[in-house]
């Protein structure tokens, strides 16, 4: 008996180890680390060639990571026409390194057409960079559209031109010449908008050398015209050009009143053309820019009756409308230029032009009537810098800004690649949009003096 209650005292105390040691509390779980806050990547795409490349691009995106964890960057290149068709996306997944840095290439798989192209780089999610790039640019092919009439069209204007006694008002500014050089305000008649009507009154200022000897002629021909942007008269050069800034119809001069243009002359004009591009659109013997490109046409032709003139040596530039002009002057003029320098030209290959840009296609297409938009681009052609371009035979200089969204390089590069001469050269600048570069005034009078006889 006491075996028995002995053994059940025992039993009784080992149960109550058990439930004592049951109903002991699980230790508490290890706390969890705090969340990092990550700081997001410092993106670049630094340029590469020039971002003009031959076949494939070679496009790196630059990523530095400020955290003090290393973390993964998702990279995606996404590739478009400038027309804005789909091309390729390529994908790219990494770890950079904490508190480092990562290059990542990328180029395609297969071979891009000549061509500009968009690229959209971005990293988890976030742009990089938003840039187009060229590919064999001097290989695109904007083929001439000229209609049949186009050089018969172009020879009624120049005889109607002609048929204009070329009478020249001539104002000397004082206050702007020196002894080297006189700079002049100066009228002289152009075409009307029409086969009929009165001659159109164009303006200019006009700089001459004053030592009595023939020097190198160079027009200047001014871009578009904008609300509040007044042509300011030049001062005088050293004397070593003899140099006319042309104020074509409605445009600079002619539409600036006598406190904007500094020539001290008690004068005010105004635009009767309203938005240029679209006056008398579709009418092509009344349109603006037959009128435009005449009006350079004359100021050449005034420039060859001064007696400090070398008409063996004469040079052209602008930029937009005034590169078009530039390229037109050269196309129509009756006097060989030596060699022209057109920057990021306006007016060329309209039917890429409006597919590209809004601007000036919305105007056009709002100003057609009836017309088809296969109607509309044949009365554009007449007046398109790649039909002049064919017609070209001096040495070119031309810039293109890979970045332009007014005057886009795919439009830029068309009527350089239809010049037939073999002396020319194209500057490509991947990063600015619509503007001079800094640089080229002297790369074109650099090849202007390469070029003098």
């Amino acid at each position: 008996m006491k075996k028995i209650q002995a053994f059940f005292l025992a039993f009784l105390a080992f149960s109550s180890a058990i439930a004592l040691s049951c109903s002991k509390p699980a230790p508490a779980p290890e706390p969890e680390p705090e969340p990092v806050d990550l700081v997001d990547f410092k993106l670049s795409v630094p340029v590469t060639e020039n971002w003009v490349f031959t076949d494939k691009p070679s496009i790196t995106i630059h990523v530095e990571n400020p955290n003090e964890v290393a973390v993964k960057a998702e990279a995606k290149m996404r590739i478009s026409t400038d027309l804005k068709e789909a091309v390729t996306t390529v994908e790219k997944t990494v770890d950079v390194p904490a508190k480092g840095s990562v290059d990542i290439p990328f180029t395609t798989d297969s071979n891009l057409d000549p061509g500009f192209y968009r690229a959209l780089c971005s990293v988890n999610g976030r742009i990089a960079r938003n840039f187009f790039f060229g590919i064999n640019p001097t290989e695109i092919v904007s083929a001439p559209d000229k209609q049949p009439d186009f050089d018969a069209f172009w020879d009624a204007a120049k005889a109607q031109l002609e048929s204009i006694e070329l009478t020249a008002n001539l104002i000397e500014i004082p206050k702007k010449s020196s002894d080297k050089c006189k700079v002049y305000f100066v009228e002289i008649p152009s075409v009307p908008d029409g086969p009929e009507g009165d001659p159109v009154i164009v303006r200019g200022y006009y700089l001459e050398p004053q030592d009595g000897n023939p020097h190198p002629v160079i027009m200047h021909f001014l871009g578009y015209d904008t609300i509040g942007n007044f042509v300011s008269c030049p001062s005088a050069n050293g004397g070593n050009y003899a140099e006319f800034y042309l104020s074509h119809r409605g445009q600079y001069i002619n539409r600036a009143p006598a406190n904007k243009r500094g020539d001290g002359l008690d004068m005010d004009f105004t635009n009767e053309y309203g938005d240029w591009f679209a006056f008398q659109f579709g009418n092509r013997d009344g349109y603006y820019y037959r009128g435009a490109y005449m009006d350079c046409v004359q100021a050449v032709r005034f420039m060859a009756t001064r007696p400090t003139s070398d008409m063996g040596n004469l040079f052209a530039e602008g930029s937009s409308q005034g590169g078009a002009l530039t390229y037109a002057a050269a196309a129509l003029s009756d006097y060989p230029f030596a060699a022209i320098a057109p920057c990021v030209a306006f007016l060329g290959d309209f039917p890429d032009y409006f597919r590209i840009v809004s601007w000036p296609g919305d105007v056009a297409k709002k100003n057609k009537g009836s017309m088809s938009d296969e109607e509309m681009y044949a009365f554009l052609s007449y007046f398109d810098t790649k039909n002049l371009a064919t017609r070209i035979t001096c040495p070119v200089i031309a810039s293109v800004c890979l970045q332009d969204g007014t005057c886009p390089p795919h439009t830029n590069i068309a009527p350089y690649n239809n010049l037939t001469v073999t002396d020319k050269q194209v500057w490509f600048y991947p990063e600015l949009q619509h503007e001079i570069p800094s640089n080229w005034p002297g790369k074109y009078t650099a090849f202007f003096k390469e070029h003098m006889k």
